[in-house]
Formats: structure tokens, sequence, C-alpha cells
């Protein structure tokens, strides 16, 4: 895999996980027992914590890219695995995607 692959996979794996760390720890003003600021939304966060959320991304994005990495490498899972673990119902037996 070229290394600009590798970048691309990582920038995915780590996005993803951004938007699946972000909910956690989140607290509203009205949960915090906080005066709003005017205009403000009612779910908008009072301490997003936006540093240690960046962290706790780049420390799973990067444990699951090192896993995808090893499986591309060792080919641990590969393809013709999940055709026979999950086949499609219309195409022939023996056939390919």
């Amino acid at each position: 895999m070229p290394w600009y692959s590798a970048l691309a996979n990582y920038l995915l794996f780590w996005v993803v996980t951004l938007f699946m760390v972000l909910p956690f720890g989140v607290r509203t003003s009205s949960e915090a027992g906080e005066d709003k600021v005017p205009g403000q939304a009612d779910s908008a966060p009072v301490r997003p914590m936006i540093g240690r959320k960046l962290l706790w991304t780049t420390i799973i994005a990067t444990i699951f890219f090192l896993l995808f990495w090893l499986n591309w490498t060792n080919g641990w899972i590969t393809r013709a695995d999940l055709d026979r673990w999950f086949p499609v119902p219309w195409l022939p037996e023996g056939g390919t995607r």
C-alpha cells in the first residue's frame, strides 16, 4: 500500500473516530446548572474538552489503523473470507462480485 493510501485510510479512521468520540462527556448548560448565553443553542456544551477528545481520537484511530495495516500485510481476513461469511444470494455458486 503506497504511503498516500495509508495516509488517506488513517484520516478516514481518524474522522470517523472523532465523530464517535465527540458526544462523550458533553453536558449542556441546563444539565450543568449554568446560565445560557443569549442566542446559545439548547444543545451547546458548556465545556467541550476538544483537546482531550482530539487526543483520544488520535489514540483510538491509531489502534484501529494499526489493526487494519496488520490485516492488510498479513492477510488475516481477506475478501474471500468475507464472501464465504456473507454470501450474496443473487450470485450463482462460485460467482464473483
